[in-house]
Parts: structure tokens; C-alpha cells; sequence
């Protein structure tokens, strides 16, 4: 078995870090459950481009039990679990190509490698394997049903494609499924961000300005809970109804270059570039902190940084000191990249339960569409909304809790037009 992993050895703890995670994803168990009585996905090649961690591995073996051959690169170069990697590879069998802190050439050299086994499946985080696909392997598209894709960044990019006529095969958007975004952007992001900050800087939250770039899903997260660590939190918008909801939720909004001078940790998360840039960076306070939680290392300049500073120097393990020509002090986590994941251990496997029980069923029903011959089109999809609601209510079950159900009349009236005051 084809593999490039960081060390064997690691794979007994990784099994423990895999079981441990899968104890908190029930309604993924219940579907491998299901997928290991009906082998749906047999056959199946499936290259996958996720961050590499516990959960992801249940993913992997959920689909493996399905049938299918699964391979496996990283979709960040620093967000891999080691000790998952090699477990994969030698508890579960998966052919498994990441290392955490691999290189820009390695990342691109692990996304070829699961490619290399012609997929007919992919399933994306970041939209990175397609894109590969498109620029570098077009010779893959004739094997390829459909993929997935996992981030609103990912998102953006392939409806670009789709906008512009270059998109070569299906994609199931998998962050636009209500089970996925509601929860894991708000609720997994808003605690894995806040938590890799803490693990990297140990600062108290509680008195500091906390600026949010973005008002999205995940920036409500995150602001809701720095909120609640007894932060000042500031919300940075070019949506107006953005903003002007983070105002109605009781946050300060501002331009950015009011925010620079009083801000103390400045997080972005909007899946753009350079979004804290020269506006804030030239004006922040000495020893501010920047970090971003969008998917690529973009969203913060660090060209800007590099060119107007005169020196760089680690302080702690994921903590740089860029120190700038007039003597301010900027602290940038996690060398820009995704602070939940480098910093931290991204998700909790609750959260993630919802998002990669929409991956797995997204994956049968490519595979169900393709046997029946319902060929999809070069388009983005939305995750089919009967697949939503079953994911709620095994989530909901798995949690013992019960809803009430509409009675007779009450569907009867719903429906009607005639009754009145």
C-alpha cells in the first residue's frame, strides 16, 4: 500500500485519538452501520483532500466500510494529526498522504498521489483538488461521476468555475446544507478559533477588543464566543445587512481603520485576500495579534508584513514576532494559516458528525444517481434537502430528544386558503 505519513509508530495513539472521536459522532456510526449491510459505494474510488484528523478518519472508514477505496491527502499543510495519519494507514488500511508542516511542493505532491489512483469520486475541502484537476489532470475528468466539497471558501471558488464555464463535472456543496453551516460554521469554528488562540498565546480574552472580520456563519460563532469570554468584540462587514445585524446582536461595527487603532486581536474569517491588510497593519497598536480561521493563508498580508518589518522571530511554537520598522510588534498564529487547525485541534467531533454525515450520504447519492442513470450536470449542487432533515433527526435522536408533528388539521389548515378572521 502507497503511503507517505510523518512516522509509523504514531498509529497506536492515533487509534486511540480515532476511537475516542467516534464515540462522539453517532449519527456517522449509524450510517456505516447501514453502508456496512449494503455496500453501496462498492467499487468506488474515492480521493479525498480533507484535514487529516480523528474525525476525518471516521469519515474514511464509514466510506471504506461502504465499499469504496478511499484515498487520502491532507487540505492543509499544517492541519494534519500525525498520530491519525499513521493509524489510517496501519489500523484501517487507508492509503493516507500527509504530514504536518509538509512544504508547498509535498501538499501539491500528496494531492497527485491520491489522484494518481484515477477516482471516481472526489471530495474536497478548499476546492484545492479540483483545481488541480482542472489546471494539471484533465485526463481524470472522463473517470469522474461527481465531487463533494466541504468549506465556503471551497464554495466560492467552484461556483466561479460554474459562472465561467470551466467547471468539468458535478460538485455536491456540502457547506451549503443547513445540517453543515448552522452548526459547524457557527458552532465549531466559533469554539476550535477560540480555542487555538488560547493554546497558542494563553492571553485572557476577558477586557480585550476582539475585531471579527466577517459576519458570516463562522464569524457569528466567533464572535458569539469571545463574547462570552467576557471580550469587547468589534465586527468588521462590507455587507450592509451584515452589519447592520452584528450591530442589532449588540456588537460594535466600524471600518477597519478605525478598529486598527483600538483593537488587540484582530481574526479573519470571510475566505478573501488580504482582508487584514496595510489599512490595519500599518495602524494597529504594538503587540497586536492577527490570526485567520478562513481556509487558505490569504486573508492576512504577510507580503506586507515581510517587506515592513525588520525582523521575524518565533516566540512560541505557533506564534511569529514580526517586528516592524517603526517599532510595533505584530504577533501573527499559526503562520496565517487556519489557527483552529494549526494551533488547535479544529472541530469537536459532535459538530463534525453533522458535517461528515452530509459528506457520506452526498457520496451515496452521486453513487445512487450514477446507477440509475441520472447523470448531474456541470453545475454546484445543494446537498438534497430530504438528506438534510434526516441528518437533524438522527442528530436530534442521537441527543434523546423528541418533536411534535403537525396533526391532521393543522396540515389541512397550512394548506388551505379559505379560513380567515
Amino acid at each position: 500500500m502507497e503511503f507517505d505519513i510523518k512516522d509509523k509508530n504514531l498509529a497506536a495513539a492515533g487509534r486511540n485519538r480515532v476511537e475516542w472521536a467516534q464515540a462522539d459522532m453517532p449519527v456517522l456510526g449509524s450510517i456505516k452501520k447501514d453502508f456496512t449491510d449494503k455496500k453501496p459505494l462498492k467499487g468506488i474510488d474515492i480521493a479525498a483532500c480533507l484535514h487529516v484528523t480523528s474525525e476525518t478518519a471516521n469519515l474514511m472508514i464509514a466510506l471504506k466500510e461502504g465499499g469504496a477505496n478511499v484515498f487520502l491527502c491532507a487540505s492543509n499543510p499544517l492541519s494534519t494529526q500525525d498520530d491519525v495519519a499513521a493509524s489510517l494507514v496501519f489500523n484501517y488500511g487507508i492509503p493516507t498522504f500527509a504530514i504536518k508542516g509538509e512544504d508547498n511542493d509535498t501538499y501539491y505532491r500528496h494531492i497527485n498521489s491520491v489522484l494518481d489512483f484515477k477516482p471516481n469520486i472526489t471530495m474536497d475541502d478548499g476546492a484545492d483538488l479540483v483545481s488541480t484537476i482542472h489546471s494539471t489532470r484533465k485526463d481524470l475528468v472522463s473517470n469522474i461521476m461527481a465531487g463533494t466539497e466541504e468549506t465556503t471558501t471551497g464554495v466560492i471558488r467552484l461556483r466561479s468555475m460554474e459562472k465561467n464555464g470551466v467547471l468539468l463535472y458535478p460538485i455536491i456543496a456540502v457547506n451549503e446544507a443547513k445540517t453543515k453551516h448552522f452548526f459547524d460554521n457557527r458552532y465549531g469554528t466559533g469554539q476550535s478559533t477560540i480555542d487555538g488562540i488560547l493554546r497558542s498565546t494563553n492571553i485572557l480574552l476577558a477586557g480585550r477588543r476582539f475585531v471579527v472580520v466577517g459576519y458570516g456563519w463562522c464569524g457569528r460563532g466567533v464572535a458569539m464566543r469571545a463574547k462570552g469570554m467576557g471580550a469587547d468584540v468589534i465586527i468588521l462587514e462590507i455587507n450592509p445587512l451584515k452589519a447592520l445585524e452584528a450591530r442589532m446582536d449588540g456588537f460594535q461595527v466600524m471600518k477597519n481603520t478605525e478598529a486598527a487603532l483600538i483593537g488587540d486581536i484582530f481574526l479573519s474569517v470571510t475566505g478573501n485576500k488580504n482582508v487584514i491588510g496595510e489599512p490595519i497593519l500599518s495602524r494597529c497598536k504594538d503587540r497586536t495579534i492577527v490570526a485567520n480561521s478562513g481556509h487558505f493563508d490569504a486573508e492576512i498580508d504577510l507580503n506586507y508584513l515581510r517587506k515592513n518589518s525588520k525582523s521575524v522571530r518565533k516566540v512560541k511554537p505557533m506564534v511569529e514576532e514580526y517586528l516592524m520598522n517603526d517599532g510595533r510588534r505584530i504577533y501573527v498564529l499559526a503562520e496565517g494559516r487556519l489557527v483552529n487547525l494549526g494551533a488547535a485541534e479544529g472541530h469537536p467531533a459532535s459538530v463534525m458528525d453533522m458535517s461528515f454525515a452530509n459528506q457520506a450520504l452526498s457520496v451515496e447519492y452521486i453513487a445512487d444517481s450514477k446507477k440509475k442513470g441520472n447523470n448531474l450536470g456541470k453545475k454546484v449542487y445543494a446537498v438534497p434537502e430530504d438528506i438534510d432533515k434526516n441528518i437533524a433527526k438522527l442528530k436530534l435522536a442521537s441527543m434523546g430528544i423528541e418533536i411534535d408533528r403537525l396533526t391532521e388539521e393543522q396540515e389541512e389548515y397550512l394548506a388551505s386558503w379559505q379560513s380567515g378572521t
